[in-house]
């Protein structure tokens, strides 16, 4: 299983790294840049070394630990997300203040958040008694937890905000919690967000371009539009590799979050029919290794970082299939993104620690019971 985990991850990054180059020499070459042609690759494999390295690191220290120190994490990142807004220290890109500038580097906190605020929630969860948890507890716990989300927000980064958010409500499912308890919060906050959002003109230009993809081809539904036209244009089998139009500067920056339109067109329908198995493949596998987890601690963590890295492989792929709106998602270990491929290299980490035996085998020693947690499955139900 921890090698079929593995052998699946470095197709996807395989295949991500040759798309990468594919689409940013195109542009060097159509643009005349100076600039190398291998300048973008030879940085994704940079953050993919330092990303090996920390993913080395986590897997070293075990997710038990890792649940341990994200109460400590998550303060750490927070801050890292209040001065990310601050003018003069976080970088603006676009109208967003998502990224923190280090010598040259960039790095994105809330990229970290996403697996670190899930593991904060269960690791607070385990420690309330579990058969007298109140409406209270939950409430004191979903302030704490609304805390990053909302500075996210803020950035703004609403699609990252609600991959978190459906990823705590996929958590209240797995762990049971009663729905009487965060069913009825959930809808008003739902519906106030959703009014919030809808004032704000870049979202609501984003819905319009959804509803109507003809509208605004000049500006928001310029890139939606020349996705579909790249992702058509490949037909069952592709142009071949290298040979895509679109990346000639008619669908801009198409290495990050569009860069699967660019392998429609080279590779068809074929090709991604091949990469869609391959990240239903890897949810099965995570889904797989959470459910041989010998503890519950291991089950909700393996299940939370399962639908973390393919629901947003989800959401990916439905904007450029135009399935649904925009996001600002990127693709999973494939689109180019140093922060991202760091943090999502540290899911797979944390996957494959769930997943050893040694770490299995170590149940005693977890930080949220004094006793050993069966995998009786009543236990579940009792909660």
């Amino acid at each position: 299983m921890r090698l079929l985990l593995l052998l699946c991850t470095s197709l996807i990054f395989t295949f991500g790294l040759i798309m990468i180059f594919s689409t940013t020499s195109a542009e060097v070459l159509d643009h005349d840049l100076q600039r190398s042609t291998h300048q973008a690759l030879i940085r994704q494999m940079a953050y993919s070394t330092a990303g090996f390295a920390l993913a080395f690191g986590v897997w070293k220290v075990g997710y038990h630990r890792f649940l341990k120190y994200s109460p400590l994490l998550l303060a750490l990142f927070s801050f890292f997300l209040v001065i990310t807004l601050i003018p003069g220290i976080g970088r603006e890109v676009n109208g967003s203040r998502r990224w923190l500038a280090i010598g040259g580097l960039t790095f994105q906190p809330s990229e970290f958040v996403k697996y670190i605020l899930p593991a904060f929630f269960i690791e607070r969860l385990m420690a309330l008694d579990r058969q007298a948890l109140s409406l209270k507890d939950l409430l004191k716990l979903a302030t704490i937890c609304a805390i990053p989300i909302l500075l996210i927000l803020v950035e703004p980064n609403n699609g990252t905000a609600a991959v978190i958010g459906l990823t705590l409500i996929a958590l209240c499912l797995v762990t049971r919690i009663p729905v009487k308890y965060w069913a009825l919060p959930l809808i008003c906050l739902s519906l106030i967000a959703i009014g919030s959002a809808y004032h704000l003109s870049y979202v609501s230009a984003r819905l319009k371009v959804y509803l109507d993809p003809s509208f605004d081809l000049q500006g928001k539904g310029h890139q939606p539009h020349q996705a579909k036209i790249a992702a058509g244009s490949g037909k069952l089998f592709g142009k071949g590799p290298g040979n895509s139009w679109q990346k000639l500067s008619y669908l801009p920056e198409a290495q990050n979050d569009y860069i699967a339109a660019i392998f429609a067109e080279e590779f068809g329908f074929i090709g991604m029919l091949g990469l869609i198995l391959l990240y239903m493949f890897l949810a099965y596998l995570g889904f797989a290794i959470a459910n041989q987890a010998q503890d519950f601690v291991g089950f909700y963590f393996g299940s939370a970082v399962t639908f973390l890295i393919c629901f947003q492989a989800f959401l990916n792929l439905g904007v450029v299939s135009g399935l649904v709106p925009s996001t600002g998602l990127n693709l999973p270990l494939f689109s180019q993104g140093g922060t991202s491929l760091i943090a999502n290299l540290m899911g797979i980490a944390l996957l494959y620690s769930i997943s050893t035996p040694a770490t299995q085998s170590n149940i005693s020693t977890s930080p949220f019971s004094e006793k050993p947690l069966s995998r009786n499955p009543n236990r579940l139900h009792s909660f």
